[in-house]
């Protein structure tokens, strides 16, 4: 592992074999149950002079294949940042407990994402990209969730609401905010300490390297190395050898240069790490089963990673080199924003209330140092967007760590999964439970069943199947 040429091969097999950061695949089949409708919502809940006091088409699926038609339960997962089809079919979980519990079902797509845009191809200009704010997505879901319970006569029947990462902590807000809406939630891998401010900076990208550590310690010295060797290339401004080695389309020939390419490899790692999950999956890209062991069948043999060929942007292997800047674009979010429209709604997100100053220094990582503080925030946020982040405001709202006082809510969490640190990972009273699932990446408890599923997954599921069981329970001996 002192051998510096093998840590580089390690970076550029992962780029030049075509990994994919950030892009979303297409629609595959779902259950042709669902159907696509749109719903007249309010633009601005807050401010009846604002931008016309106009209306805009929200986005939402919905199945009634197995309600109990006005007794059964409604499961609502909260749409969080992207195409509301991605999370309908990667969060089959809830379909599964709607089959056993009969419940309807309903994925609403939040606003400013897929094709729930306000303003339509104008959204992201300013000041209408002001009302993309959590309160007003949440205000849009206790709106609809209201308005579809009378159009479907289902006043008396208990809401629980689903989601994962972001679309999690709009859940536990739902509760919070809502709580004569929604009876229960069930938040999977939802940050929300971290993205509140609270906790280690370092925290992110020190558990991102510890997933690869603890599949084989030497994966930390060997990427840490590898990041070394090309910061040295990169001061000998041997960019040409850079640029063969990665084969990027342009020489680089900046720092930023440099600074973008280390910022998708981060991002490459960060990603396997998320999606770490037994099997092979197409959420937020294609992976192979545990990606993470993968990447480590052999140091030298990194591009194994890259193996499934449909990375989306180079399904065809049509490419012959990379464009730095088009395949990931930094934003406001160190972890990355994706790409397209709804990166620039999770980027004007991430400028407002969502706090992710987080980084890398390859120390307490494997990556390399990377900062991005507060100020930088600022300053990327008003040059960007002409806006001033609000530092505290999802804790002054939401409670922050001070959730004691909330009911019914489920926090899970996978001990794989990068973000678990940053969410709640202990019990705070009977009904704020935690779960954690010592083999889950990313909300893994939210995908439907499969063979490969570790036990403690299935043990989780279980547990939340009879708890929400409960909820659903109490709440119409209430309302009998």
């Amino acid at each position: 592992h002192n051998n510096y040429s093998l840590y580089f091969q390690i970076l550029t097999k992962l780029l030049t074999k075509g990994f994919q950061i950030g892009l979303r695949g297409p629609p595959g089949d779902l259950a042709p149950d669902f159907k696509e409708k749109y719903f007249k919502q309010v633009s601005d809940h807050f401010n009846y002079n604002s931008l016309g006091n106009g209306t805009y088409d929200q986005r939402y699926l919905i199945t009634d294949q197995y309600w109990k038609k006005g007794n059964g339960p409604i499961f609502f997962y909260t749409g969080n940042e992207g195409d509301i089809w991605e999370f309908a079919q990667n969060t089959g979980f809830i379909t599964e407990l709607a089959a056993v519990q009969g419940a309807l079902v309903i994925f609403a797509e939040h606003r400013y994402y897929g094709k729930s845009l306000p303003f339509g191809k104008d959204s992201f200009n300013i000041p209408e990209v002001g009302l993309l704010t959590v309160e007003q997505a949440l205000a849009d879901y206790a709106v609809m969730i209201t308005e579809l319970k009378k159009e479907l006569g289902a006043q008396k029947c208990p809401v629980i609401v689903f989601g994962g990462s972001y679309g999690g902590m709009l859940s536990v807000y739902m509760r919070i905010r809502y709580p004569n809406i929604v009876t229960g939630a069930l938040a999977a891998s939802a940050p929300i300490l971290s993205t509140a401010g609270l906790g280690d900076s370092r925290q992110f990208f020190q558990d991102v390297t510890a997933d690869f550590e603890k599949f084989k310690p030497a994966c930390r010295d060997s990427v840490q190395g590898a990041f070394q060797k090309l910061n040295t290339l990169a001061q000998q401004k041997d960019y040409r050898r850079i640029q063969s080695a990665f084969s990027l389309c342009k020489t680089p020939s900046t720092p930023k240069d440099i600074h973008q390419l280390m910022g998708l490899l981060r991002n490459a790692f960060t990603m396997m790490a998320m999606l770490d999950y037994p099997y092979s999956t197409h959420f937020m890209g294609s992976m192979p089963a545990f990606p993470v062991k993968v990447l480590d069948l052999s140091l030298a043999s990194a591009f194994i990673l890259c193996r499934p060929t449909g990375m989306v942007y180079n399904s065809t292997g049509q490419l012959t080199c990379y464009d730095l800047y088009s395949l990931y674009v930094e934003c406001a979010d160190p972890t990355g924003c994706g790409l397209g429209f709804d990166s620039y709604a999770w980027d004007y997100q991430a400028c407002t209330e969502i706090e992710m100053c987080y980084e890398s220094n390859n120390v307490t990582d494997m990556f390399p140092p990377m900062t991005f503080t507060e100020q930088q925030r600022e300053q990327y946020c008003s040059k960007r967007w002409g806006v001033a982040p609000r530092p505290g405001w999802l804790k002054t709202q939401y409670w922050g760590d001070d959730l004691s006082t909330a009911s019914n809510i489920i926090f899970s969490n996978g001990d794989l999964d990068p973000w678990a640190n940053g969410g709640i990972r202990k019990s705070l009273s009977p009904s704020l439970i935690a779960i954690n699932i010592p083999e889950g990446a990313h909300h893994l408890d939210l995908r439907e069943s499969n063979p490969n599923d570790p036990e403690s997954v299935i043990v989780a599921r279980k547990k939340e199947s009879e708890i929400i069981a409960q909820w659903v329970k109490a709440a119409m001996k209430e309302s009998s």
